[in-house]
C-alpha cells in the first residue's frame, strides 16, 4: 500500500502529465496541476523542484513507457513501425509532449536500457545490412530516424489531412496503420528484393 506521500507525488504527475501535454511547458500552470492533484504548491515543489524538473520528469516517463511497450527487433522493423503507431493511438498525449519539449528546447533524457530498447546499436544494422537483410544504402541513425517518422506520421499530420473526427474511426485507422507498416517493408527492403513494379513507382 502507498504512503499519503507517494500517493500525493503519484497524483502530481498524474496531473502534470495532462497538463504538459495540454498546454506545454511554457503554458502549464502549477497552481492548476497542484490543484487537479489535491496537493499544495509546496509539496509539489518539495517533491519536484519546479515547473522544468517537472516536464522532464513527465518526458522521461512517457519515454520509458514507449521504450518498454514497443522494443525494437532488427528482424522486425516493419513490426516495430506498426507497434509504435499503435502506441501513438493509444497515447496521442506522449507525442503530443515530445512536439512540446522540441518546440521549448526542453532535451530528453533516456537512459541507457530504455536507449538500447528503441534503438539498436549501430553495428548491429550494419551486420544485418552486409546478410542482406536491410537495405545498406541507408546509414543506420537515418534509417531508425525513418521509421519513427513513418510511425508518428500520421500524429503529427496536418488537420486538413488527419480531421478530428478520423481519430475516432477505426477503418481509418487501420488503413493508415497498413500504409505506415508498408512504408517500413519498403524503406528497409534491399534493393535486389525489389520488384520491377516497385522499382518503376519509387
Amino acid at each position: 500500500m502507498r504512503s499519503d506521500g507517494e500517493a500525493t507525488r503519484q497524483r502530481i504527475l498524474d496531473a502534470a502529465r495532462t497538463e504538459f501535454a495540454d498546454f506545454g511547458l511554457a503554458g502549464a500552470r502549477v497552481d492548476r496541476i497542484a490543484a487537479n492533484a489535491s496537493a499544495s504548491k509546496e509539496r509539489l515543489y518539495a517533491y519536484f523542484g519546479d515547473k522544468q524538473a517537472l516536464f522532464q520528469v513527465v518526458l522521461h516517463l512517457n519515454q520509458c513507457e514507449v521504450a518498454e511497450a514497443n522494443p525494437i527487433n532488427v528482424d522486425d522493423l516493419p513490426g516495430f513501425v506498426g507497434r509504435v503507431f499503435d502506441h501513438t493511438i493509444s497515447h496521442p498525449e506522449h507525442i503530443r509532449m515530445l512536439h512540446w519539449a522540441r518546440l521549448e528546447g526542453v532535451p530528453a533524457s533516456l537512459s541507457d536500457d530504455d536507449r538500447s530498447r528503441l534503438f539498436p546499436e549501430r553495428q548491429i544494422i550494419l551486420d544485418a545490412q552486409s546478410r542482406g537483410d536491410l537495405d545498406d544504402e541507408w546509414d543506420p541513425e537515418d534509417l531508425i530516424t525513418m521509421l519513427f517518422g513513418l510511425a508518428f506520421a500520421w500524429a503529427s499530420a496536418p488537420s486538413a489531412f488527419a480531421g478530428p473526427s478520423d481519430a475516432q474511426n477505426p477503418a481509418a485507422i487501420a488503413s493508415r496503420r497498413r500504409s505506415a507498416v508498408r512504408a517500413a517493408q519498403k524503406l528497409v527492403r534491399p534493393a535486389t528484393g525489389l520488384r520491377s513494379d516497385d522499382r518503376g513507382r519509387s
